[in-house]
């Protein structure tokens, strides 16, 4: 199947017409259509999760190393098709060329490797034996256990725009490698790439049911996904708000979930930090996605003492910030995901101004080539006040704001913490003790110290409104199964 052809669903194993027809999937950059997307039907959606739960029984019993050798197979499919399929990526979602081969493609890659490697580790663990004295139990004995983590059973998994690739493989491998099946649901701005990854694991010789993907622009789509009764775990990354809705679903039948949901990541920047540094870092925030990432540092405190000279760093770093087609080489900021969402960021930065913020930095929507297109200028909002709603609410866009603080870290810490957010924050300062002791104070699922960087065997989750458990590394495994005791005397 083509970029441009008209994509069907695939469900237990097969290549299936939507009962909805399909919809255009519209590039980013220029309006043009990418391809044609199915829309499912709640019928089809059922039918998905139906063959999840007759494959169930199968492949949790498969041997791991099975599991394995499958999921490096996948890779194998999307590292001969790169090429083809970052350019895809490049299309749907509107990044420039280098994040749709690195950070894209490149990382689904990575994670079906990585997860490979997870299916061989250890599921069982001895625990210390208990010697119980004779009583009304029974006899005295030493009782033995054993923690045994086993699959959960039918996983959802609805993915984000942002990267169709490393979050839906940072969902589907680990699930697979515990033995899961999933139903998963891409989001429908650029679903393509999702499909073509169900591609690599028919091709890898998933078995029929074991993965299965429902597509649709329809809340419909989604709502079946979360509801079917043959789920037992969603594994959802999006909003705050949808989030708090699938949770109350999930509620009604005790659904297992995990769930990485909005952020608004302080930057704490100390008198004594490195002030280019910390400007390398929260300028990712314009670069990276156009700003679309829940983990980016949006919302800078900083210093009195070093705030002018944070902000006129930063003005000139967002000068050389080429904003333009991400197919052009030297693009630093491509568009946003749609028009709608265009509106929504620049309605917030216009927000800010009437809230008396003061624009530093764009403001004005730029024009690429002629005229086509959702893109945002890279904006920078300083002399904000921590009550601004462009300081509390997530933007998702090539947007940061700027509080200066004249206090202490106390002060700091205090206006890090006065967030609904908790997904990712950081800290830049001179003094590595004194930001270590900032950093365990922050009420935040992640915090960086003098960087941006991840270690991609950390856990990864969120405080407060930003989600529910912990995945990547072995993390994700765990997130992924159930704890069963087994004690014997």
């Amino acid at each position: 199947m083509s970029g441009g052809a008209a994509q069907r669903l695939y469900v237990g194993g097969e290549w299936v017409e939507p009962d909805g027809g399909h919809y255009e999937v519209v590039n980013p950059a220029d309006e043009s259509v990418v391809g044609l997307a199915p829309e499912a039907s709640r019928a089809q959606v059922e039918e998905a999760a139906r063959a999840a739960a007759e494959a169930f029984e199968g492949w949790s019993r498969t041997a791991p190393q099975e599991r394995a050798a499958i999921l490096d197979r996948a890779a194998d499919v999307m590292q001969r098709e790169f090429e083809p399929w970052a350019a895809l990526a490049r299309a749907e979602t509107g990044a420039p060329t280098g994040i749709a081969r690195g950070m894209q493609v490149g990382v689904g890659v990575s994670r079906f490797r990585r997860y490979a490697r997870g299916a061989l580790e250890p599921v069982e663990r001895g625990l210390p034996p208990q010697v119980t004295e004779a009583g009304p139990m029974g006899r005295a004995s030493v009782l033995g256990a054993l923690e045994v983590r086993q699959p959960v059973g039918v996983v959802t998994c609805i993915t984000s725009y942002n990267n169709p690739w490393a979050n839906p493989a940072g969902k589907v491998a680990p699930a697979l490698a515990m033995g899961n099946t999933v139903v998963v649901k891409p989001a429908p701005q650029d679903p393509l790439s999702v499909f073509k990854m169900a591609e690599a694991l028919h091709e890898a010789g998933v078995p029929a049911g074991v993965v299965n993907v429902v597509s649709g622009a329809s809340v419909e789509v989604g709502e079946a996904a979360v509801d079917s009764p043959y789920v037992d775990m969603v594994s959802f990354t999006g909003s705050t708000g949808v989030g708090r809705r699938i949770a109350e679903v999930c509620g009604r039948s005790m659904k297992r979930q995990l769930m990485e949901l909005g952020g608004k990541g302080a930057a704490v920047v100390l008198e004594d930090a490195d002030l280019d540094a910390a400007v390398l870092g929260i300028g990712t925030t314009f670069s990276f996605y156009s700003g679309q990432i829940c983990t980016a540092p949006t919302r800078v405190i900083v210093h009195r003492s070093v705030y002018a000279e944070l902000v006129e760093k930063l003005t000139g770093y967002l000068a050389f910030m080429k904003v333009g087609d991400p197919g052009v080489r030297g693009t630093v900021v491509g568009p946003v995901i749609s028009g709608a969402h265009r509106d929504r960021v620049e309605s917030y930065v216009e927000l800010g101004r009437k809230e008396g913020a003061r624009i530093a930095y764009g403001g004005e929507r730029p024009v690429v080539g002629d005229g086509r297109g959702f893109y945002v200028a890279p904006t920078l909002l300083v002399d904000c006040t921590n009550d601004m709603r462009v300081v509390r609410e997530e933007i998702f866009g090539p947007v940061v704001v700027v509080v200066p603080f004249d206090g202490d870290e106390e002060e700091a810490v205090r206006l890090a913490n006065d967030s609904d957010f908790g997904l990712l924050s950081y800290v830049w300062s001179g003094d590595a003790a004194r930001a270590f002791r900032v950093a365990r104070r922050l009420r935040a699922g992640g915090v960086g110290v003098n960087t941006i960087g991840r270690n991609m065997e950390a856990p990864f989750g969120g405080f407060k409104q930003s989600g529910v458990g912990r995945d990547v590394g072995s993390y994700a495994l765990h997130a992924y199964s159930e704890i069963q005791s087994i004690v014997w005397a």
